[in-house]
């Protein structure tokens, strides 16, 4: 009997081992490692910029336009730019691009910190002005440089090691989720601590630091799951000329897609040929991105899965999220820090459990199914906020107009406040208003003349509907994230994704506008309202790509999941049923 489990427990070592070794192993430490930096980065930056700027949020504002439009015009741009390169390539340069923009962006800001009174005396504060605009640059480059790994690991060399096994590729997609769940609460925290602990300084060496050593850790690691995935190195113009043919035979009469991707395939199949590079003139070169930019959102219009890919974005245009805006807004109903930080470990617990249903539904539904379900519940779970606007406690009142403030200010000449007031009536970073107007006591006031408590009806309402309905999000998430992936050919695999990005920050640019327009807390439940309409219209967007799909099968649920397609089918072309 020793004897006889010996081997068996031999076994089972070589299969752990065998997986801790495996591509999809190391795909997943990597994408940890560059998550956590990347949370830790995005959220000591803000803080950064409001602590330099004298506790004002206008540079956090600069810094959230500036990145919201850079990737919104470059997002095609940097796409294209993943297509036409070596997968290694674009995954080593947009790293350590990030990386080092990161570092330096630490040492910039150490720099800052240390000499801020000198720096203020130093050409009337222009030195440090430049320094702000130094800061801010860098940032939106590293940003720029983080969308392109996300395109390329997330959307491109994850489906090559999922190869096409679908069951696979879900799982590695719902694993990738979890990973940014749990980042996304435990690396804010991390810093938050060192910096609290610490100083802003320490903060900044730290998080440096960590860049430094992840970017060679990183490296080490896309190199690993190349050398283990032999097929990540098969990207040429003769497979993408096959993928073309294939697409052209499976959209019959529609010819529009076709002339979309043969551009595309026309400018990566001229790229192996020098001669004809040397003879385009200046005024091509210059226009090329602009063609580039239009040929990018063509080819998305075209998709078969565009519809299913504006519904996502379209769930962007929403304040019920856990961002600035909805925080602010805890805070005027009496929320404490503490019980907020709970209720955003509850969100991450939920999301975590949308990517758990993901994967059981798809297997039991199938993927475009599993979008539909997820729509549902999310959007039932949103009624909830609907029901929160009209209930105790809520600050709504339609008979102030939203647009109050901004009225008085630009035709009643009322003057803006300046950085310096200590009661500023509007914070311009990343579009969160002042919602402390007529909610919450001045601090010198007299206790006894302070306000009635708020009732907590309302905002629990809101919160319980915001928290269960991370679970629909994240599970039609990731269903539309892997209908881009198998629906996309490989050939346009980036310039999709990144015009796709861009429609999700433009989207999520103008919830910020929207709240800018109408800042004051009586208004946040029309904008409630509002951003449950957005929902529903996205989710609408979905159903009538899923009825396009699927026809008379749609609402037949106990479907088999279909198997892999054959190797001989070119990569992406594949049935969503």
């Amino acid at each position: 009997m020793a004897r006889a489990a010996e081997p068996e427990g031999r076994r089972r070592g070589g299969s752990v081992i065998a997986y801790f070794t495996s591509a999809k192993f190391l795909l997943y430490l990597g994408h940890a490692l560059s998550t956590w930096g990347d949370r830790m980065w995005h959220f000591a930056v803000s803080v950064f910029l409001v602590e330099l700027y004298g506790n004002s949020l206008l540079l956090t504002a600069v810094y959230g336009l500036v990145v919201a439009g850079s990737v919104l015009l470059l997002g095609a741009l940097i796409g294209d730019w993943v297509d036409k390169n070596s997968r290694l390539k674009v995954a080593q340069t947009s790293l350590i691009v990030q990386n080092s923009s990161v570092i330096l962006c630490g040492v910039i800001l150490m720099i800052i910190f240390l000499f801020k009174t000198q720096l203020l005396t130093l050409y009337h504060g222009w030195l440090l002005t430049l320094c702000y605009i130094l800061v801010i640059t860098i940032a939106n480059i590293a940003n720029l440089a983080s969308t392109a790994t996300a395109i390329t690991i997330q959307r491109d060399w994850i489906v090559v090691v999922a190869g096409e096994d679908r069951s696979k590729l879900a799982d590695m997609n719902a694993t990738i989720r979890r990973i940014d769940q749990l980042t996304n609460i435990l690396a804010p925290m991390a810093v938050g601590q060192i910096m609290t602990f610490g100083s802003p300084m320490i903060g900044c060496g730290f998080i440096s630091g960590w860049n430094l050593m992840s970017m060679c850790v990183e490296y080490l690691l896309l190199w690993k799951v190349y050398q283990k995935t032999p097929t990540l190195a098969r990207k040429s113009a003769k497979v993408e000329a096959s993928e073309l043919k294939q697409l052209n035979v499976t959209k019959e009469g529609d010819t529009k897609p076709a002339e979309g991707v043969q551009l595309i395939i026309e400018k990566d199949v001229s790229g192996f040929e020098p001669q004809q590079e040397k003879e385009v003139g200046c005024a091509a070169r210059i226009a090329e991105p602009f063609i580039t930019f239009r040929d990018g959102w063509v080819a998305y219009y075209n998709q078969p899965v565009f519809l299913a890919g504006m519904g996502l974005a379209f769930l962007y245009m929403t304040v019920l999220g856990f961002d600035c805006i909805t925080t602010g807004y805890a805070y005027t109903q009496g929320l404490s820090g503490s019980v907020l930080s709970l209720l955003m470990g509850a969100s991450a617990v939920t999301g975590i459990m949308g990517t758990v249903a993901f994967t059981w539904l798809r297997r039991k539904c199938g993927l475009v199914r599993t979008g539909l379900i997820s729509g549902v519940a999310q959007l039932a779970c949103l009624i909830l906020c609907a029901i929160s606007v009209f209930m105790p406690g809520s600050p709504m009142d339609l008979t102030v107009s939203p647009f109050a403030d901004i009225s008085a200010r630009l035709f009643e000449n009322e003057p803006l406040p300046t950085i310096a007031s200590p009661e500023p009536e509007m914070i311009l970073a990343t579009g969160m208003p002042n919602l402390l107007n007529g909610s919450i006591a001045p601090a010198n006031s007299d206790p006894e003349m302070s306000p009635e408590p708020v009732p907590l009806i309302s905002v629990s309402l809101l919160f319980a509907g915001v928290i269960a309905a991370r679970v629909g999000l994240w599970s039609f998430d990731l269903t539309v994230t892997q209908l881009l992936q198998e629906n996309v050919i490989e050939s346009e695999r980036g310039i999709i994704n990144g015009v796709q990005n861009s429609m999700n920050y433009l989207l999520d640019l103008l919830h910020f506008i929207m709240v800018i327009l109408a800042p004051n807390p009586e208004a946040f439940g029309l904008l409630v309202l509002i951003s449950v309409s957005f929902v529903a219209m996205g989710h609408i967007m979905y159903f009538r790509f899923a009825q396009k799909s699927l026809g008379k099968q749609l609402f037949v649920c106990h479907t088999p999941d279909p198997k892999a397609a054959p190797d001989s089918s070119p990569p992406g072309n594949t049935s969503t049923v």
